[in-house]
Parts: C-alpha cells; structure tokens; sequence
C-alpha cells in the first residue's frame, strides 16, 4: 500500500471517528460510522491473502448490518417521538434494536463471532485499531445513550460477554484470537457500568484501550503472532518481554497494575447499587481470562529455549526498545498510585 492511500485511509478514520463522537443527530453518527467502516476495510485487506479478504468481508457484512439496525433504530424513534437527537431516544422498541446495533459493532455478546475472526485475518497494527479507535465511536453512542437502554438486558449481555471472552480464549493459540477474546470480556465489564456510572465505562474504555496499544506495539516490534513463536523471544529481545509480562499482568486486572484501577471501581458502584450477585459473578468470570494472560506471560518470559516447540530461528538483533512503548508500559503498569486524581475527573 502507497504511503498517499495509507495516509487518505488514516484521516478517513479520524475524520469518521470525529464526525461521530461530536454529533448529536443520528444521521450524521451513522454518516462518520460509514466512513469509519470504509476506511479501515482497505487496511484489514491489504496484505491480499485469502484470510485477510475473508476477514474484510465479515467485518463488512457485519457492519453494514449494525449500521441498518442503528439507523432503522433511529427512524423508529423519529417516527413515533419526532426527534433525531441522540440523547432523546425514548421509544422501548428503538432502545432494544440500538443495544443490539450497538453490541454488533462492539462485539458485545451474543454477537461477538466476528471479532475473533476478523482479528485473526488482519495485520497487527491494524488489529490494535480494530480494537480500540474502531470502538471508540459505538462505546460513545452506548454512553450518550446509556440512561434510556435497559439495565437488565445491558447486566445479561456483560456477564454472557464475560463468561464467553474468557471461556473460548482458553484453547487458543493464536495470540490476536486470544486479544480479542480478551477484548470481548473487557467489553462485558464496561457494558455492566454503563446504565448506573456512564463516565466510569468511559474510563475504562480508555485504560483499555491505552494497555491493549502496549501490547499490539511490542507483540508488532518483536514480530510476533503465535505462542511457538512468542517461546523464543525471551533470548531474543529480553526488555520488550519484562514489558509484556507486566502489561498482560495489568491487562488481567491485578492489583499493583493500572488495570486493576476500572475493575475495582466498577466492584464498587456495583456494590452500591446493591447488585452484589452481579460483581461476584463478572469477578469469578474474569478469572478464566486471568488463566490466558498468564499463559501468555508464562509463554513471553519464562519459557526459555530448548524446548520441543517446532518454531522458525529468528535473527536477534540488538535494537533499542521503542520509546512510544516505554512510555505506554510505564502508563498501562504505574497508574494506579494516582487513581485519586483520576477519579476527579469522574
């Protein structure tokens, strides 16, 4: 790909991104969906295989579906209230077909089968937009229109997402299948707040976002797809693996790291909202994504070679670490000493 189409692709998806998190009619937030859809379609499909075609069809059919309903969704309010403003979306029939539209372009569940998928079929760094920039505008729709959806479906859904994020990345041995899985159950988490603490998903959203660009930059620098591969890169690169271990740690939730911050607050709103049952579960749930990141982990740093592993000798090469990569390890790992700043802004 030209550096010119790469670059008309970039603004493209900043422009649609744009467009959508600053309006408040639903025509033109469906209109910068659409150009987020069509700009990051050329960048899953560029290397030509077969795999990455498949992969910008699905995520093709699957969007243009979620954007019909979106709109459709739209209309019906429209129709039976007269407004087209976002955040005046009062009709319980628009609300259900909105939560569903929603949970489609996030990958929420029950519609979470594309993700894997279409993550396996793209390049790394376009893995990393696809799980982050790409969900940045439907996770402000869900937060502008977060006080008219149903709390009971949204507690169902998060929980489902949980469970399911955590049990099916278990087996697997591809590391972006396993990411997105792990972008799955993040999502459970975040849809379970959004009725009750709307900025605190926002929150997460973002330390999510910041951990999950840590690891597809280094997993993309040590040029690395699959745990045979992932067993060797201890010898190889020994820095970008301590700052793997630490950020997959923090991506688990566990305490000392940054990513124990969201998980702990959210417990907590769930707690004074008297929904005791729903945090025990969400938190006994995640520990089945805890096993995969450890795993991961376990893979990146204390698996030294020989091992029996087929896997192909990559040359080391002694290169400094990149410094956008120090930088966003030392955010997605030491944030948590400033949690009561952070919270201010919540």
């Amino acid at each position: 790909m030209t550096p010119q189409a790469k670059l008309i692709f970039t603004s493209s998806l900043i422009l649609g991104t744009t467009i959508t998190i600053s309006s408040n009619h639903w025509i033109t937030a469906w209109a910068g969906l659409e150009i987020n859809t069509l700009a990051i379609l050329p960048l899953i499909a560029k290397s030509h295989h077969p795999r990455a075609i498949e992969a910008a069809t699905k995520y093709f059919l699957t969007q243009a579906t979620a954007s019909a309903l979106l709109l459709f969704s739209a209309m019906m309010n429209a129709w039976y209230t007269g407004q087209w403003d976002i955040t005046q979306l009062t009709h319980p029939t628009a609300c259900l077909i909105l939560t569903s539209a929603l949970a489609m372009k996030l990958g929420l569940a029950p519609f979470h089968f594309w993700f894997p998928e279409v993550l396996q079929g793209s390049p790394l760094t376009t893995a990393l937009l696809l799980s982050t920039l790409m969900k940045f505008p439907p996770m402000t729709l869900l937060f502008m229109t977060s006080p008219s959806l149903n709390p009971t479906l949204l507690t169902y859904m998060a929980i489902l997402s949980t469970a399911l994020g955590g049990w099916m990345g278990l087996n697997q041995t591809q590391i972006r299948k396993i990411l997105a899985f792990s972008s799955i159950s993040h999502l459970g988490w975040m849809a379970i707040i959004v009725s009750y603490h709307p900025k605190l998903t926002l929150l997460n959203f973002y330390l999510y976002s910041l951990i999950t660009a840590t690891v597809f930059l280094t997993l993309n620098t040590i040029k690395t797809s699959k745990l045979s591969t992932l067993m060797t890169t201890w010898t190889k690169t020994p820095a970008l693996s301590t700052m793997l271990l630490l950020t997959l740690l923090s991506l688990a939730g566990l305490p000392p790291m940054t990513g124990f911050l969201p998980k702990w607050l959210i417990i907590q709103e769930l707690t004074k909202q008297s929904m005791v049952a729903a945090a025990i579960t969400i938190s006994l749930l995640s520990l089945l994504s805890l096993f995969f990141y450890l795993r991961l982990a376990y893979c990146a740093t204390i698996t030294l070679p020989p091992h029996t592993t087929n896997h192909m000798k990559q040359w080391r090469v002694s290169k400094p670490t990149p410094s956008a990569i120090a930088i966003l390890t030392t955010t997605s790992t030491m944030l948590l000493p400033i949690s009561p700043l952070i919270l201010t802004t919540v």
